[in-house]
């Protein structure tokens, strides 16, 4: 780890970039004292990757509403088409 003042960030930034890309990380001071931390950020190859379909079978939706899953309902529906984006859409 690395401890460098403003200026000399700024006078030789790239050189710095290089070090935190190589995994390397830099404290940023002011006057010699530490205010930040410069760190490379995880790669996305360490992030968990999700397993799609787990919840298959697992999840039930109720039968007793008046309208099919994915329809819209009547009263949202006008509400949104009487809105100023779709003023001319409700004589449908």
């Amino acid at each position: 780890m690395t401890t460098i003042n403003i200026n000399e960030a700024k006078t030789h930034l790239s050189r710095y970039a290089k070090r935190v890309k190589a995994g390397e990380t830099v404290i940023l001071a002011d006057r010699n004292k530490p205010f930040a931390e410069i760190r490379p950020l995880p790669t996305l190859n360490s992030a968990k990757k999700r397993i799609l379909g787990q919840l298959t079978g697992k999840v039930q939706f109720d039968d007793t509403s008046n309208h099919a899953f994915g329809e819209a309902d009547a009263e949202i529906e006008a509400d949104f088409l009487r809105s100023e984006i779709f003023p001319l859409e409700l004589d449908r």
